[in-house]
């Protein structure tokens, strides 16, 4: 694996999990970290191993946010502009790659850090975990995705709550709404999302490829142009070695040998 300043990677199985690694800012986003997590993204996609990626912060907090020393600075909308569209490119690695990805969260998880997490495909949580997008509090509006994925994910109802009370809310209050996906006992999330990319990585990888694209792409079109997007990409699919091997391992009753073509 390569070194890297802000964040560490390790494969555990068939997962690669980024560790947030700055914990004398409790895992404030940085632009170093932005772009250490896309590269790391975009060298996943050609490591045939890593079968899913996990963003995790730690036991004691996910992310408290954006890094405001960094934020501060920027005072002009050229320096706005210039400064959200690197957490754009960084959320979109994370929605692009072709491999499932799953924020494990413990503790704390705000504002910028949140809106990392909203860009996974899905999220885990341990209970006592909290939640929050906090802009409002400090004059400012959510800028790296919080107001478009949030109502996306939880509704635009319980995404204006949050969004106007810019107070944390609980695990179980995120359970419910549906922003995580799961809810573990406290210090289980990274346990609970190696055992989802366990199950994950016995599955066809264009499959959960094709998948993320149907769905992220889907979701921007009207629902005539969504079913025809998802027809090009299933009569794609079906021109796949993988294709013919899951049925043909369903016919005979054994285990398909996916190999991603």
């Amino acid at each position: 694996m390569s070194d890297y300043e802000t964040i560490r990677v390790e494969r555990q199985g068939p997962a690669l999990v980024l560790h947030l690694n700055r914990p004398e800012r409790r895992n404030a986003v940085s632009l170093k970290m932005m772009a250490e997590i896309i590269a790391a993204v975009t060298a996943a996609e050609d490591d045939a191993e890593s079968r899913v990626i996990i963003l995790y912060g730690g036991r004691e907090y996910f992310s408290a946010g954006a890094d405001l020393t960094e934020a501060v600075k920027v005072k002009t909308a050229t320096d706005g502009t210039r400064y959200f569209n690197q957490w754009h490119a960084l959320n979109s690695a994370l929605e692009n790659s072709s491999k499932p990805v799953i924020a494990a969260i413990e503790g704390f998880c705000m504002t910028g850090g949140l809106e990392l997490a909203l860009a996974a495909d899905l999220r885990v949580a341990g209970e006592g975990s909290t939640f929050a997008i906090t802009s409002a509090r400090i004059g400012t509006v959510a800028g790296a995705g919080g107001t478009q994925r949030l109502p996306r994910i939880v509704g635009m109802a319980n995404a204006f709550e949050m969004l106007f009370a810019a107070e944390p809310i609980s695990a179980a209050e995120a359970l419910r709404m549906g922003l995580i996906n799961r809810m573990t006992q406290p210090g289980g999330a990274l346990d609970a999302a190696r055992e989802m990319a366990a199950l994950y990585a016995t599955r066809a990888p264009l499959s959960l490829a094709f998948v993320k694209r149907a769905v992220h792409r889907g979701m921007q079109m009207d629902l005539a142009s969504a079913i025809e997007f998802e027809t090009f990409l299933v009569t794609t699919v079906y021109g796949t070695r993988d294709k013919q091997e899951g049925i043909t391992a369903f016919l005979e009753k054994r285990r398909p040998n996916f190999v991603g073509s």
